[in-house]
């Protein structure tokens, strides 16, 4: 469904991607770790749009997009959904949602989509007249999600959707995507919590200095006792 090959990338004359290349197949979660400032938000940056590669090459579904523009990668139905998640404070969390719907036919389909969305997140129907900056960490990064699933995604990425999250509710984020993804979305998540972003994922990869390290099926990558002594204390 999506292949990077051989990205490279750069902030002024420092390189940050070495020759990363991974592979997200239909109906997979996969799963991009690694420690802070490793590349891993720079990566979905480039498959997004935000940023381009400087050299090597991104395709989704056959179709080459690196070259494309953000907003019709979004057509496409690659959804990014931001670390900190980007929401608009002093707007309705309704309002927040109904922005998701951007794409012509994400705009088209958009009562339906949000009848689902609110079914499958009942906070935000409860919370859909508040203002979107009032609500809990938690409740955000919910509209977060659910905002991004306004856009009704191919691919959805998510990037750090556990951070600043109460240990409580970190387990609660994972439990939706997990849903989101048993609902049809293919999902790359991007995730310092590695326990948690492995045991989900079906296949992961470990970004270290802007390098992937290591790949394989997430619960071979747990299994594995260099990462559990570099990430898991083990």
């Amino acid at each position: 469904m999506l292949e990077i090959q051989d990205a490279e990338q750069y902030y002024d004359d420092l390189q940050v991607l070495h020759e990363v290349s991974l592979t997200v197949k239909q109906g997979e979660i996969v799963s991009l770790v690694g420690p802070n400032a490793a590349g891993k938000s720079t990566t979905i940056n480039m498959i997004s749009g935000i940023i381009k590669p400087r050299r090597g090459r991104i395709t989704f579904q056959g179709q080459r997009v690196d070259t494309l523009p953000a907003h019709a990668i979004v057509e496409l139905g690659i959804v990014q959904i931001p670390e900190g998640r980007g929401l608009f404070p002093f707007m309705t969390v309704l309002e927040n949602l109904e922005l998701g719907s951007y794409g012509t036919e994400a705009r088209r389909r958009k009562a339906e989509t949000l009848e689902h969305v609110l079914e499958l997140l009942p906070v935000l129907k409860e919370r859909q007249n508040q203002l979107a900056g009032s609500l809990s960490g938690g409740e955000q990064q919910m509209l977060a999600i659910g905002r991004g699933l306004m856009a009704r995604p191919k691919l959805l990425m998510l990037d750090e959707p556990s951070l600043g999250l109460a240990p409580m509710l970190v387990q609660k984020c994972f439990d939706i995507v997990k849903e989101v993804h048993a609902q049809g979305t293919t999902v790359l998540l991007v995730e310092q919590n590695v326990h948690h972003a492995l045991a989900l994922a079906d296949r992961g990869y470990v970004l270290e200095n802007g390098r992937i390290v290591m790949s394989g099926k997430g619960k071979d990558l747990l299994a594995d006792p260099n990462l559990r002594r570099a990430y898991l204390g083990a």
